[in-house]
């Protein structure tokens, strides 16, 4: 029988197969492991959010929205900025609504850099950024962290400026570190940029999970860093309705219209019920602002089960993950320490190395604890182990 040519394409992105998250996953289900890899809760969002949505749909608002995201959303989320942040954004001209925080920051990546422009990453960094960047034809720069407390090195950062650097992305709460970027770090970088036309791409998906009384430094709180940034945040993480893919852009008016030319013919518009649904149920803050303390709660009963583990916990700030150094537990690398716990213990977690270019490998791995307290406690007991 004859099989028909398949042309050769040359690859978009040769370096990217299979990732660990995957990896991970399937390990984890083959085992029986609990999963503390990914990261996504595994409990129900508030019964209200799903009764919004589901009358928006009965409603028969079900055809397609404006491009720019459905009205009452855009002012939801223009009315929570300047409440939280004290920054105005226009709902009409400055604030867009995304399939997604992980979209939003492709589509801001292929609305403002061109082939052979320099991008600056903060290793070790989220996963979609290098692809996007080398999708849109640009350079990455990558600058590590301080290695074991991820706080911005800002000589590093300062010296990787050349004059083709179009934007730096920075990432607070920061994943997959959990580690909070403070007021006088962002007043460092509004100096550091303020001589330059660099773009900041500021992922703010973790913005309400921020612990023990700290605040979210968001760039729309420093005027000279609201001024040239694409905001970057997420329904799905504040709501726990991670398979929802809806988040939002807020930028300034010449910024969100570069960014609403791409997104027009890229996605063009998003989920019409889930964003009126969203609308009606951001009238009432309170799922937002008792955020910090739902989720420092999973985090003490996690980091109080550790401690009776010989693993090193890293400080955790912020987001739902907690960092821990397994120096005294194991001298295996970071990627196989993970895959025998995931066998051996029956508790999955994901290798910090794989975030950052080179596989840099620092003893450290990161959990996740959105999860049930069951589902933590369960894990624990099988961490106790260690």
């Amino acid at each position: 029988m004859r099989h028909p040519h398949v042309p050769v394409i040359e690859s978009r992105l040769p370096n990217v197969g299979t990732t660990i998250f995957t990896v991970m996953s399937a390990l984890a289900s083959e085992k029986g492991a609990v999963n503390l890899g990914q990261g996504f809760p595994d409990f129900d969002c508030d019964p209200r959010l799903v009764n919004a949505v589901a009358d928006a749909m009965h409603k028969g608002l079900n055809q397609y929205p404006s491009m720019l995201g459905v009205a009452e959303l855009r002012n939801a989320v223009s009315d929570k900025i300047q409440t939280l942040y004290g920054h105005h954004y226009d709902p009409a001209t400055e604030i867009t609504i995304t399939a997604g925080a992980t979209q939003a920051i492709l589509t801001i990546i292929l609305a403002i850099v061109h082939p052979g422009d320099e991008v600056i990453v903060l290793e070790p960094c989220y996963d979609s950024y290098v692809p996007n960047i080398e999708v849109a034809g640009g350079k990455v720069v990558r600058v590590p962290l301080t290695p074991h407390t991820f706080r911005p090195d800002f000589d590093k950062i300062a010296a990787a400026i050349t004059p083709k650097t179009r934007a730096l992305i920075v990432n607070s709460p920061h994943n997959p570190s959990g580690m909070v970027w403070t007021r006088e770090e962002m007043l460092r970088l509004q100096e550091i940029l303020a001589p330059t036309e660099i773009l900041l791409i500021s992922d703010e998906v973790y913005e309400h999970m921020v612990y023990d009384g700290r605040a979210h430094e968001s760039a729309a709180r420093f005027p000279d860093l609201a001024s040239r940034s694409f905001i970057v945040s997420s329904f799905g993480k504040t709501y726990h309705v991670t398979g929802w893919k809806v988040g939002f852009v807020a930028a300034p008016a010449p910024l969100s219209a570069e960014f609403r030319k791409v997104h027009q013919f890229n996605v063009f518009t998003v989920n019409t019920p889930v964003q009126y649904g969203l609308a009606n149920y951001m009238a009432d803050p309170g799922p937002y602002l008792n955020l910090p303390a739902f989720y420092s709660a999973k985090r003490d009963l996690f980091r109080e089960g550790l401690k009776q583990t010989r693993f090193k916990m890293l400080p955790g700030e912020g987001t739902y993950f907690q960092c821990v150094d397994i120096s005294e537990v194991s001298d295996l690398s970071e990627v196989e320490f993970c895959k025998w716990l995931t066998s051996e213990i029956g508790v999955a977690a994901i290798p910090l190395s794989v975030f950052y270019g080179d596989g840099f490998n620092q003893n450290v791995v990161r959990f996740c604890f959105a999860k049930q307290d069951e589902t933590l406690r369960t894990a624990l007991k099988r961490l106790a182990r260690l």
